[in-house]
């Protein structure tokens, strides 16, 4: 009998380990979905003062709440700086969206575990909130 090649294993389990996480997949999917028609500019807007620390503290948690495609989040960065957003809560909004995914938390945590889960999206939410101040300072002196 004759063996199958090694990429042949690898496809096979690859595929297994897929068709085991789909179900968790399209939970996700389906959830960030949802996320992107109930939740408008105007509502994420609504929530923020024009205080520096607390604008990019509460972009930072709607962003990573507001999971999605990358290419939204500057459509709705768009939205709230023409609804008069601060930069801070903007640049937060706009990280966080991409960086932290706490609807996609379950999936992350079944593939990777709990300690890497936590680990990754407790540095995540500090470095967004780093990088937001830092780049909005940065565009500051150079304007």
């Amino acid at each position: 009998m004759m063996e199958h090649p090694a990429f042949i294993h690898t496809f096979y389990k690859s595929l297994k380990g897929f068709i085991l996480n789909l179900p968790m997949l399209i939970s996700v999917i389906l959830l960030a979905g949802l996320f992107e028609v109930f939740i408008t500019p105007q509502m994420l807007s609504s929530l923020f003062s024009g205080h520096a620390f607390y604008d990019t503290l509460i972009g930072t948690i709607t962003g990573g709440v507001s999971v999605g495609q990358p290419f939204v989040s500057y459509l709705i960065g768009g939205e709230l700086l023409d609804n008069g957003m601060s930069f801070y809560a903007v640049t937060a909004f706009i990280l966080s969206w991409v960086t932290l995914g706490i609807v996609q938390l379950p999936y992350e945590y079944s593939l990777f575990g709990g300690r890497f889960t936590l680990t990754r999206n407790l540095l995540a939410f500090i470095f967004v909130l780093l990088i937001s101040m830092a780049t909005v300072q940065t565009l500051k002196l150079l304007s």
